[in-house]
């Protein structure tokens, strides 16, 4: 099962930062429950479940309630008896510091040190969910000022890369910037998450697996809108094209999603966002993984989608 941009938060609907797009917010939740209804009733049942960044609101902190509003989406996805992966995106950073995210739910890294980089607050971390197969879920705002103590060195190096990039006062606004990704509410990769991914994708070469990349932020700009993309995607897709396995990368962040095929063969396939989904829709998908291609069978605003391998 997949699902992006949930943003619960128990407030009327409202709109996003351009005023112009609509945004559901407690109707997300109950979006979220039909889906879960959805997955639980899928035959052959489903293995587990990508949720892809933002579960919650940003607006949940000014309001107090982040711990309330993560609690109701956590007990929503609690009800599937599979596990649930979860990225971390902006809104998740908005509400809780990293260290604080660790103990939450929604830190899915396993216990032990071997399935993620040595930084334990970086929330990246891959599985082998059946033979020859692996996910790799990327913590693409690793290099960020959000959620970040502002006397490290991860929120002082990302302050200066973000203002040697972006000199408007408003470090949310890409107006006039040549590189417009480079804004406050994306992120990128450390070297050493990096150098992790590429000792993960050598392994996956080595053994003759196919790869599935999951992370909130695109990292290809035809999966994106411009804006909607990692700091440093160019760093990622070098790893990703050093190596023959990976076929697919998930993301989220833009609320209209977006696909592409790149000149290397892998899919880049952005997922639509739970959060400016009207009502009588929906938006999640179930994805069916075979030897030769990746089927989407989408609800609501995704549609269906076949990528081959």
């Amino acid at each position: 099962g997949v699902v992006a941009d949930i943003q619960f938060a128990d407030a009327e609907d409202g709109h996003d930062f351009g005023g112009c797009r609509r945004r559901y917010y407690r109707h997300s939740l109950r979006l979220l429950r039909e889906a879960v209804r959805a997955w639980a009733g899928e035959s052959p049942p489903i293995d587990f479940v990508l949720q892809l960044g933002d579960s919650i609101d940003g607006q949940n902190a000014r309001r107090g309630e982040a711990e309330s509003a993560l609690q109701q989406v956590l007990e929503v996805l609690g009800q599937l008896s599979v596990p649930v992966h979860h990225a971390w995106g902006n809104h998740e950073l908005y509400n809780f510091s990293r260290a604080r995210l660790v103990h939450t739910g929604l830190y899915s890294r396993p216990a032990g040190g071997s399935d993620g980089p040595p930084d334990r607050e970086c929330h990246a971390y891959h599985f082998s969910p059946a033979p020859r197969l692996r996910l790799v879920v990327l913590d693409t705002y690793d290099a960020s000022t959000l959620g970040a103590d502002p006397g490290s060195p991860r929120y002082q190096e990302s302050l200066r890369v973000l203002r040697e990039k972006n000199p408007n006062d408003d470090l949310n606004s890409p107006a006039g910037l040549t590189e417009p990704y480079f804004v406050a509410f994306n992120g990128g990769f450390s070297q050493a998450q990096l150098d992790w991914f590429d000792e993960v994708l050598k392994f996956s070469d080595e053994n003759q697996e196919k790869v599935i990349v999951v992370g909130h932020v695109p990292i290809h700009p035809c999966a994106s809108n411009g804006v909607c993309l990692a700091w440093n995607y160019k760093a990622a897709l070098s790893v990703i094209h050093s190596h023959r396995c990976v076929v697919c990368v998930l993301a989220g962040h833009l609320h209209d999603g977006a696909y592409c095929q790149d000149s290397h063969g892998v899919h880049h396939l952005t997922l639509e966002g739970l959060i400016e989904t009207p009502p009588e829709s929906n938006a999640f998908g179930t994805i069916y993984v075979y030897e030769d291609k990746m089927m989407l069978k989408g609800r609501g605003r995704i549609p269906d989608r076949v990528m081959h391998f």
